[in-house]
């Protein structure tokens, strides 16, 4: 199924200022039509020239036998050796899957839009249909919701029910925003702070945010850690009012308790703004690129689930 023939439901942006747990789930037709372990060129050639350099997949604990001629040395069990008094090592299996960890953000920056949703719920209907994909392969899929002020890690499970458990935890966070400006001063580093202690060798991370304060606070080395051993791709939700200020004029604007007016007369004004959010925008893509981690845009204004088939096309289905 193509982009173009898609029933034209499908082509329309979620819409409101919350989610609801009814549409995340209804989002499973759409997710078993995506395979994100079938990687396109395109998507490919958006980590640049470094490519991401993980370094392979998670490995378990298989057993402990004598050591033999060959063995790696950095692999002795020597709580064993000095027990028997003959040497012991480590035997380990590789996974061969690869569990798929879904961080979804939802702080304050993320609860606004000028069109037809808020980027939160944009990031929760991505969430789900990766969620549903990672489901329909066979993969282990797990979950980190973060909203400044708390996190939930669900551990990744090959079940239904785990998935419904991480459309549930999206939903719960995304009810809450607005949440009060004391209680929402976690910065993009925390998060990635969290995902750090969770992520397990070899996972596949989808990193959804607005990114917003991406530079600050030490995240650059969080995700540099990261992707030495698992692979990254970075979904990026927007809104156009966040790059472009509307043409002259005075608009109201609300945060859902106050309202505001906001002047764009000031033509100065308009280009600096625009200047500015395509620097930031840059500079973060070419932060991504410089680790090999693929940035994915999506808009407000548009259903993600045509751009995720785009970039993942549509599997055994």
């Amino acid at each position: 199924m193509s982009q173009h023939t898609l029933p034209h439901n499908l082509q329309l942006p979620p819409r409101g200022a919350y989610c609801e747990l009814a549409a995340l789930i209804g989002l499973r037709l759409l997710g078993s039509q995506l395979d994100l372990g079938r990687r396109k060129r395109a998507l490919n050639q958006l980590t640049g020239p470094n490519k991401s350099s993980f370094r392979g997949r998670g490995i378990d604990f298989e057993e402990v036998r004598g050591y033999q001629a060959g063995d790696d040395i950095r692999s002795i069990d020597w709580r064993v050796t000095a027990r028997t008094g003959s040497a012991h090592t480590k035997l380990f299996r590789e996974e061969r899957e690869r569990p798929v960890l879904i961080a979804i953000d939802q702080r304050n920056s993320l609860f606004f839009g000028s069109r037809h949703c808020f980027k939160s719920v944009l990031a929760a209907h991505l969430g789900a249909l990766l969620a549903w994909s990672a489901l329909d392969r066979g993969d282990r899929v797990g979950a980190l919701l973060f909203n400044g002020t708390e996190h939930r890690e669900i551990r990744p499970r090959r079940s239904r029910r785990n998935v419904l458990a991480i459309l549930s935890a999206i939903t719960e966070y995304n009810h809450r925003l607005p949440l009060a400006a004391s209680a929402s001063d976690g910065s993009f580093s925390d998060m990635l702070g969290h995902l750090r202690r969770v992520a397990r060798p070899g996972s596949s991370i989808y990193l959804i945010s607005d990114f917003h304060n991406a530079a600050r606070d030490g995240a650059s080395e969080h995700l540099y850690q990261l992707a030495r051993h698992c692979e990254i791709t970075a979904m990026a939700c927007h809104d156009p009012l966040e790059q472009e200020l509307p043409r002259a004029g005075v608009y109201a604007v609300t945060d859902g308790q106050q309202r505001a007016q906001l002047s764009t007369a000031d033509a100065n004004l308009r280009r600096k703004f625009a200047e500015q959010a395509r620097a930031e925008a840059g500079q973060l893509a070419e932060d991504l690129q410089r680790l090999g981690i693929p940035l994915l845009a999506f808009s407000t204004t548009s259903a993600p689930f045509p751009l995720l088939q785009h970039y993942y096309g549509a599997g055994k289905h």
